[in-house]
């Protein structure tokens, strides 16, 4: 088993991590409830305080989608990211955007660069086109939109590409709320070496770049 490889995975899903500690504690103090009944009895509460917070800290992640905020829709003639070097560069759109060009599982998609999402969120068309099921235990979260309150269902993206960069297993939210629109979050920006915005061009450093497909 590569567990440097298994490190680095759980170092970049926080929440996966938490949840897999906190089941390893409550099992443990199941164990420990007949030898030790107050260990026991306190090792399971912790446990399962770390399982609600697991589940509180998934809904938080689209509680910024909870604003009744519209996105905006990108223009037409926007311009396109560009490699230079170990780079992606982004450039800002008309609307004050940072929009790109993303394939789901080879399907190319508009997405939103935004920061303060947390959670990358895709449309039903796009998770239809991408082949994006979701999980196979039915996991929702509700989110209230400018359309109204909505249930959004929890994915998985096996692959998003987009420039050099390339997200595999990526946690997604399929809202229908957005619309037509997609938007890349922080669970994958934080994936990446680093990203930062020079003037008006946002700049994604991944930490192993990889080739661009020639068109």
């Amino acid at each position: 088993m590569d567990f440097p490889g298994l490190i680095q995975f759980l170092a970049e899903q926080p929440l996966l991590s938490l949840a897999i500690v906190a089941i390893f504690v409550t099992t443990l103090g199941g164990m420990l409830r007949r030898p030790s009944p107050t260990l026991g009895r306190l090792l399971q509460g912790i446990g399962n305080l770390g399982l609600v917070a697991a589940l509180l800290l998934t809904i938080a992640q689209v509680a910024r989608f909870t604003t009744g905020r519209d996105l905006a829709l990108p223009q037409l003639d926007m311009p396109l990211q560009r490699v230079e070097g170990g780079e992606t560069r982004v450039p800002m759109d008309a609307d004050g955007h940072f929009w790109l060009t993303a394939s789901v599982n080879g399907t190319p998609r508009r997405f939103l660069v935004d920061t303060g999402a947390t959670i990358t969120a895709i449309s039903p068309e796009t998770a239809a086109a991408g082949k994006v099921p979701a999980k196979a235990i039915p996991q929702t979260v509700a989110m209230r939109t400018a359309n109204g309150q909505i249930r959004a269902e929890l994915a998985t993206i096996d692959e998003l590409r987009f420039g050099n960069v390339v997200a595999r297993d990526l946690d997604t939210v399929i809202a229908p709320g957005l619309g037509d629109a997609n938007v890349i979050g922080m669970n994958l920006l934080s994936r990446l070496a680093s990203w930062r915005v020079e003037g008006q061009t946002l700049i994604l450093v991944p930490r192993h770049p990889q080739p661009v497909p020639e068109s």
